[in-house]
């Protein structure tokens, strides 16, 4: 396996040059855990391999570090000593969302991704504003999307018809397939995505049946599967961990273990971006600092009222809003706190400088 097929290409080339000079090579992260990173060579040798402390110390948040789908530049040990990663190469996608609970932070999912493939079904996974969220993030990293609608043998073609229109309606750029993953019926579509070099990030609730699709995509069963209640959608998810994985038909994938949360980080731009119809409505209002509600000439509560701008979109959108501005909040209070840990900080190590100082006068017998 080449680098080029990993995805490798000019830019990360000449960004790279600075750690070929100091003998490190070039390798692309496919998985981590909780003490180190497994990563690939060119020529496909997968390693295992640790960050150094000036990394480690180096990064602000938690989402600096180097996650699954990242280009590092590796000092090669041996069997005494580690593999060690010395440096990060610029990230060209990151696909990420809050992390869950109320931090103020980003989980990245994974970087350097092309294409990020949400699974969903038509029934009782099928969550419309669940998918706003998802295009959101989708928008914000700076990578297609794609919507495999799974399970289609359980349902019938009106209500897969219905779906496809009212998840096109929230993205029209998203590209739609309808799959089933027990019949293996859709494959050729999703593999029309995949090439060498190409990365694709498949994301999914638990027990929508990624992981099925996945091993098929693979070609065996790389991952063990459980039955799923249909009813319910209830079951047990087989993937555990984040990990990037080449596909004998050209591409990667990056498989995830399912979601419960999908909070929100992004910013005001993308949001206005993923409700384009509802920035829209609102240019239309009588004023510009109409509040939507009872406002004389109010675009959005005529549309809404009319049926033009479904309900629950806009509650949707006001949600989203709310979160955003929350996650700012958090954010900017954060960063006061951690500037004045740095204030206090220097304060504390000047002291102690001038303490040493007198200390060495003293013993010198200086006045």
């Amino acid at each position: 396996m080449t680098l080029e097929e990993l995805g490798w290409n000019p830019e990360l080339e000449a960004a790279f040059e600075p750690f070929r000079v100091k003998g490190l090579v070039p390798a692309r992260l496919i998985r981590e855990t909780s003490i180190n990173f497994s990563a690939f060579l060119e020529g496909g040798e997968e390693i295992d391999t640790i960050l150094c402390g000036r990394l480690w110390n180096a990064a602000a948040v938690d989402s600096d570090l180097p996650a699954v789908g990242d280009w590092v530049a590796i000092e090669l040990g041996n069997d005494q000593q580690p593999h060690i990663i010395r440096g990060q190469l610029p990230r060209r996608t990151i696909f990420s969302r809050k992390m869950p609970g109320n931090s103020s932070q980003a989980q990245v999912i994974g970087t350097n991704i092309d294409i990020v493939t949400v699974v969903t079904d038509a029934g009782a996974d099928y969550n419309l504003r669940r998918m706003e969220r998802y295009f959101a993030l989708i928008h914000r990293s700076g990578a297609e999307a794609v919507v495999l609608l799974n399970k289609s043998d359980l349902f019938s073609k009106e209500e897969l018809s219905r779906a496809v229109d009212e998840i096109s309606a929230l993205s029209p750029d998203a590209k739609i397939h309808i799959t089933s993953a027990l019949r293996g019926e859709g494959l050729k579509a999703i593999k029309s995505h995949l090439r060498p070099g190409i990365t694709m990030c498949i994301v999914g609730s638990s027990g929508v049946g990624k992981s099925t699709l996945v091993n098929q995509l693979y070609g065996e069963e790389w991952q063990w599967t459980s039955e799923v209640n249909e009813a319910t959608g209830k079951g047990r998810h087989t993937t555990t961990c984040r990990e990037l994985v080449p596909l004998e038909t050209g591409g990667m994938l990056i498989d995830n273990p399912g979601m419960r949360e999908i909070q929100m980080w992004t910013d005001e731009e993308t949001l206005r971006g993923s409700f384009e119809d509802v920035e829209r409505l609102s240019a239309e209002c009588r004023f510009s600092d109409c509040s939507h509600g009872n406002d004389a000439g109010c675009a959005i509560r005529k549309a809404v009222e009319s049926g033009e701008l479904d309900a629950a979109r806009y509650e949707s959108y006001l949600n989203l809003d709310e979160e955003i501005e929350a996650l700012r909040k958090r954010a900017k209070k954060r960063q006061m706190a951690t500037e004045r840990w740095h204030k206090r900080t220097h304060r504390v190590k000047a002291r102690n400088l001038d303490d040493r100082i007198q200390l060495e006068k003293d013993a010198r017998g200086e006045i």
